[in-house]
């Protein structure tokens, strides 16, 4: 029996095992790196073993350093999650030849699979249905288009579309740059892009006495960058025949490795119904919540037990109902997905019945890897936490998982919230009309829009200047008591100013008589204002805003018609801290990888200038505009902090700190 399990990762997943083995009764052993040294899985553990260090490399991907931690700690077993160590299989017989339990499938079975290439090989000896693999440097243009694809590793880095010939070796070597960086191995290849095809996997779990379960398949079709954003089980395009066929694959597949533990079987379903195989994540999938709800299961808890020994039932539990899963993420996608940073102030999501656990009926589950208060920091994934409906019918969960994003209050970094909502509720989503081209045929312009439209960050924007009056008459040590504002004769409106995403607004109002006044909302009353809380009716209606100010200057106005993020303006600003004209700015903390240009070079509009690595992907700062490189204040390696100056253009290109 295991005693005491040692959790090889961080954030959400290594929350999720540990609340596993808290229901077994197994003590637990976290590790955190100097960045995670107050995270919650850090302080949720019996004891944390500290890794020196912030980088992947000198942390979670230090197998020796986590092995001392175990030896350390007095664990006996590690369960490796995902990502980071879970698919080494280096890692996996290391923890073996340490005397403890590697609570995964066979060192054997991940190496076998640690190469797509060679996994590819493997498959098609079992007859699984697969992809050609196409050697990069024996591409030719009947090929196209086609996909680059790391060997190693997994959750889409090192992947790149190319659909000419032009763009394969800079798709190549992007790749082979980003593999290397995200798992130590340059290693690529090329396979047929199938477009619109949809991503389907299934689910299997096998002890080590030859029974094999499959549990249904997962439709993880919307993607951004090759990672998934929105999974669901079962998929609305698979039937029960074609079930029993990708199921079938699946075990075959398993079988055919001496798979133990639990997988994935992933395929690609092109349109005309048939299937290729792509990979087998040789782990738990970040997707697993949705078949846990639908099968009623612990996959975590099984995975445990089938370590210690236990076996099986002959057949896995029936399926019921449908579950929608989203990844809520520190981006943002009408920027490129670019990744956000800082504080995360607030994060509460409404109503959740379950957290890291099946709810005990249909219901809202939430696997969190934060809470307010944490920090959002820039060397690992940017995820947040998992949001999971479950219910009767798939159109019940999109519906009921919406209305817990919209009621979600995340305050500090920018999300993709608005944008998994939106998703939801597409009429094309909605009728099961998704494929791995989603995004781009529905289009960012529609559904990265704010929730928020105009007219209600105005509302918004008044709600907070409200606040920050009623706040200001509760701090006042003289005359408090006064109206907001007051003057003996009404001369001026008072005016508040604030940026918002749309732009600066100067929200004009005076109160007279105990009544709202404003021309920048007309027709607008004041129900109620406390520094926390804003009613306003219009039109009938009363509209209640809850508002959060944090840092100073930040203020975050939720409401049913949006979420709002403003940034206060001071009445008088400081003449140094203007940024000087064209100057590019760094949008996020990272590191520079490469520099495309040199001082006094003319660049064209769009034009790479830095590239920059940020939680281990790859992101461009581009010419806004044609001009000259006037300066250039950065150089390959060098660390840089958001809103860095990286470069000044003279000429067409000179704008007001502007990102690129």
């Amino acid at each position: 029996m295991i005693r005491r399990v040692l959790v090889a990762n961080r954030g959400e997943i290594a929350r999720r095992v540990l609340r596993a083995c808290r229901g077994l009764g197994i003590a637990t052993v976290a590790v955190c790196s100097d960045p995670d040294a107050d995270a919650p899985h850090a302080r949720e553990a019996d004891v944390a073993g500290r890794l020196p260090g912030a980088s992947p490399a000198e942390t979670y991907l230090s197998a020796d350093r986590i092995l001392a931690v175990a030896k350390s700690a007095g664990a006996d077993a590690v369960h490796p999650g995902y990502g980071f160590l879970s698919e080494n299989a280096a890692f996996a017989q290391a923890v073996a030849d340490a005397g403890l339990t590697w609570i995964g499938p066979p060192p054997a079975a991940i190496a076998a699979m640690g190469s797509k290439i060679e996994a590819k090989k493997l498959m098609a000896a079992a007859d699984v249905p697969v992809l050609p693999e196409i050697d990069p440097a024996r591409v030719t243009g009947a090929d196209f288009p086609l996909l680059v694809k790391a060997s190693a590793g997994g959750g889409g880095r090192g992947m790149r579309v190319v659909r000419d010939p032009a763009g394969l070796d800079e798709a190549v070597a992007a790749a082979r740059r980003e593999a290397e960086s995200a798992f130590g191995d340059p290693t690529v290849f090329c396979e047929p892009l199938l477009d619109g095809a949809r991503h389907v996997e299934v689910q299997v779990l096998a002890d080590a006495h030859g029974t094999v379960w499959t549990l249904g398949e997962r439709e993880c079709s919307i993607q951004r960058r090759h990672q998934k954003i929105v999974e669901e089980a079962p998929s609305p395009a698979v039937g029960p025949a074609l079930r029993a066929e990708l199921c079938a694959a699946a075990a075959d597949a398993a079988r055919a490795i001496g798979y133990t533990g639990a997988g994935t079987v992933e395929f690609l379903l092109s349109r005309d119904g048939r299937f290729h195989f792509l990979e087998v994540n040789t782990r738990l999938q970040v997707e697993h919540p949705v078949t846990e709800c639908v099968y009623g299961v612990d996959l975590v808890r099984l995975q445990i037990e089938i370590a210690e020994g236990a076996r099986l039932p002959a057949e896995p539990p029936e399926p019921r109902g449908h579950a929608v899963e989203v990844r809520l993420y520190a981006e943002d996608p009408a920027h490129d997905w670019r990744p956000d940073s800082g504080v995360l102030h607030t994060f509460e999501v409404p109503d959740v019945d379950a957290e890291f656990a099946v709810p005990a009926s249909y219901g809202l589950r939430l696997d969190s890897g934060v809470e307010s208060g944490s920090e959002v920091g820039v060397h690992y994934d940017p995820m947040l936490a998992k949001v999971i409906a479950w219910a009767p019918t798939r159109a019940a969960a999109a519906r009921r998982l919406a209305a817990g994003l919209r009621g979600a209050r995340v305050h500090g970094v920018t999300t993709n919230r608005d944008l998994l909502v939106r998703v939801l509720e597409e009429p094309g989503f909605l009728d099961g009309d998704t494929d791995t081209g989603y995004l781009d045929r529905v289009g960012l312009d529609v559904l990265a829009a704010p929730l928020a439209d105009g007219a209600a960050v105005e509302l918004s924007a008044l709600a907070a200047a409200l606040a920050q009056a009623a706040a200001d008459r509760a701090s006042a040590a003289v005359l408090g008591g006064l109206p907001s504002g007051w003057r003996n004769v009404r001369s001026q409106p008072q005016r508040r100013t604030f940026h918002t995403p749309a732009g600066t607004v100067d929200v004009d109002y005076h109160l007279h008589r105990g009544r709202l006044v404003s021309d920048f909302c007309p027709g607008t009353e004041l129900v109620s204002a406390t520094p926390e809380r804003v009613v306003l009716e219009r039109d009938g209606l009363r509209e209640t805003f809850t508002i959060t100010t944090a840092g100073g200057d930040e203020v975050y106005v939720d409401s049913r018609l949006g979420p709002v993020a403003l940034t206060a303006v001071p009445r008088f600003t400081d003449p140094s801290a203007r940024i000087a004209p064209g100057a590019l700015l760094a949008p996020m903390p990272g590191t520079v990888v490469r520099v495309e240009t040199e001082p006094g070079a003319d660049v064209a509009e769009g034009r790479t200038l830095v590239v920059l690595e940020a939680m281990k992907m790859e992101h461009r700062v581009t010419a806004p505009a044609a001009g000259t490189v006037a300066e250039l204040n950065v150089t390959a390696g060098q660390q840089v902090e958001s809103g860095a100056v990286l470069a000044v253009l003279t000429g067409p290109a000179d704008t007001e700190g502007n990102p690129g």
